[in-house]
C-alpha cells in the first residue's frame, strides 16, 4: 500500500485553514487580561461567562434591567469597583456565641457617607449567596443608602459573591454608590473547601439585565462538600438582620428582606415624612407587603396596586400561606383610604397586634436587637417584633408606600425542611418569652387576641 503524498496546492489549502481557524479562536476566547476588542480588563478579567441572550426573569416579572453589555465597562477604570481586594477573612469580630465571624463595611458605596448624611432613611437587608440576584430591583427602586448583610459558607461562596458583587457593581450605578456590604462566615469557613473546578472570563455577549442567570451560572462553581455543609447547617438570619442594620448611618432604619421590594420614590417620600415626625423614639411605622403575581408589571402607585388587588393579580402578603404573619396591618383600612400619592401620612394605629405579627417597618435604631437563638426559620422576626411589643413600641401603618414581593405564594410549594426549623425554634420560644417579660416587667399576653 502506497502513501500518497499531497500536492503544494493542498498543503497550502491546509495552512490557510489553520491560520484561520486560529485567528477565530482567539477571537472568541482572548487570552487572560484582553477582552475579544483589545482592551485590557485588567482586575475584573475574572468575573463572569457569556450568557445568551434570552428574555430575563426579571422582565417576566415587569422589571426592566439596562440592556448594557458589560463590554462596555472594561475600558473604565477598573480599580474603582475591585470587590473586596483586600478582605483578609481570616480574622474578624465574633457573635456573641463565637459560631460566626463579622466583616463591617466590607465593600463601601462610592457615596456611602454622603448619601448617609443628607438622608433619614436607610434600607437593611440581608441574603444568602443564592437569593443576592434581587438586589439590582431593590436597588433601582430604593434610591438611597442600603446596607447588605451576606452570608458566605466557605471560601467558595466568596469567591462567587465577590464575582458577582463586582458585576453588580458595574452594572448598576446605584449598587455602586449607594450600597455597603457586611460578610458573616461561619467559624469553620478554613476547613470548608478552597479549590474552584472553573474559572470564569467577561465575555461580550454578557448582558446586564440578567442578574439571576448570572448568579445561577456562577452558583455552579460550589462543589459538592459545600453544599452539603449548607444543607446541615442553619441559615444565620437574625445575626444577618442585626449586622445590616447597624451598618446603617442614619436616624431611621428600614429592616427587610433581600425580596422585599419597596415602591418607586419611596427614599424621597419617607425622608419629607421624617421631617416632621415628633416620637419618644417608641415608634415603629409599618410598610404594608403585598404579593405579586408573575405576570404583572410592579405597581407605580397605590392605586395602581389596588387595580392589581381587584383584578387577582396582587393579595396582602402571606396572606394564603399564614394570615396572621401580617394580619394586624389591616390591609382594608388601608386600602380603603387612596390619599394623595405623593406625601406620606399615618394611615392608621395597628390596635389589634397578633402574636405572630411581622410587619417590615420603619424606626430609630434603638428597637430590641434580634434574638440570635432563633436560626434558620420560623421565629425569627415575629420575635423581635413581639419585645417590641412588650417593650411598649407602637405601630403606625404609613400609607400610599409600600412594598412587593414577586409570586403569588402557595404553602404546599413549601419545603420540609423550613417547617423543622420552625418546630426547632418554637421550642426556644418558652424560654425567650418568660426572659423578656421579666425584662421590661410586663406580660401582655391578656391584651392579645
Amino acid at each position: 500500500m502506497m502513501l500518497r503524498i499531497p500536492n503544494c496546492t493542498t498543503i497550502k489549502i491546509i495552512l490557510i485553514l489553520l491560520v484561520v481557524n486560529i485567528f477565530w479562536l482567539v477571537r472568541v476566547y482572548p487570552p487572560s487580561g484582553i477582552d475579544s476588542n483589545g482592551g485590557t480588563i485588567q482586575s475584573v478579567k475574572d468575573i463572569l461567562p457569556a450568557t445568551q441572550k434570552q428574555t430575563p426573569r426579571h422582565q417576566l416579572v415587569g422589571f426592566q434591567l439596562p440592556t448594557t453589555q458589560l463590554e462596555s465597562f472594561t475600558h473604565t477604570n477598573t480599580n474603582t469597583v475591585l470587590t473586596f481586594e483586600n478582605i483578609n477573612l481570616s480574622y474578624g469580630r465574633w457573635d456573641n456565641q463565637h459560631i460566626y465571624k463579622i466583616k463591617d463595611f466590607a465593600l463601601v458605596g462610592e457615596q456611602y457617607a454622603d448619601s448617609s448624611k443628607s438622608s433619614l432613611v436607610c434600607l437593611a437587608t440581608q441574603s444568602s449567596i443564592e437569593r443576592l440576584f434581587w438586589l439590582p430591583q431593590v436597588a433601582d427602586n430604593w434610591r438611597g443608602p442600603i446596607s447588605v448583610a451576606i452570608f458566605s459558607a466557605g471560601h467558595e461562596e466568596y469567591t462567587i459573591l465577590r464575582y458577582f458583587v463586582t458585576y453588580m457593581r458595574l452594572c448598576f450605578p446605584n449598587i455602586r454608590a449607594n450600597t455597603t456590604f457586611h460578610i458573616l462566615v461561619p467559624r469553620d469557613y478554613e476547613k470548608l473547601p478552597k479549590v474552584l473546578t472553573e474559572s470564569f472570563n467577561v465575555k461580550t455577549k454578557f448582558y446586564c439585565q440578567h442578574p439571576e442567570r448570572t448568579l445561577k451560572i456562577l452558583l455552579k462553581l460550589r462543589s459538592i462538600n459545600t453544599l452539603e455543609w449548607r444543607q446541615k447547617n442553619t441559615y444565620p438570619q437574625n445575626h444577618l438582620r442585626n449586622v445590616g442594620r447597624k451598618g446603617c448611618q442614619t436616624k431611621y432604619v428600614f429592616l427587610t428582606d433581600i425580596d422585599i421590594v419597596p415602591s418607586i420614590n419611596s427614599v424621597v417620600q419617607l425622608n419629607n415624612f421624617f421631617k416632621n415626625v415628633i416620637c419618644d423614639g417608641s415608634c415603629a411605622y409599618v410598610i404594608p407587603t403585598f404579593e405579586i403575581d408573575v405576570r404583572a408589571t410592579f405597581p407605580r402607585t397605590k392605586s395602581a396596586l389596588a387595580i392589581l388587588i381587584k383584578k387577582g393579580l396582587a393579595r396582602p402578603f402571606h396572606e394564603k400561606v399564614f394570615i396572621y404573619n401580617q394580619y394586624a396591618t389591616n390591609f382594608s383600612k388601608w386600602l380603603s383610604k387612596i390619599e394623595n400619592e405623593t406625601s406620606v401620612t399615618i394611615s392608621h394605629t395597628v390596635t389589634n397586634f397578633e402574636f405572630l405579627y411581622e410587619p417590615f417597618y420603619l424606626t430609630v435604631d434603638n428597637a430590641p436587637a434580634h434574638d440570635e437563638r432563633f436560626n434558620g426559620y420560623g421565629f425569627t422576626r415575629n420575635s423581635q417584633v413581639y419585645e417590641m411589643y412588650v417593650a411598649g413600641f407602637k405601630f403606625y401603618v404609613l400609607s400610599p408606600v409600600f412594598t412587593c414581593h414577586w409570586g403569588l405564594q402557595r404553602k404546599q410549594a413549601r419545603p420540609a425542611w423550613r417547617e423543622q426549623q420552625n418546630n426547632a425554634n418554637r421550642k426556644k420560644f418558652d424560654a425567650f418569652k418568660s426572659e423578656i417579660f421579666a425584662r421590661y416587667k410586663n406580660n401582655p399576653h391578656l391584651k392579645i387576641k
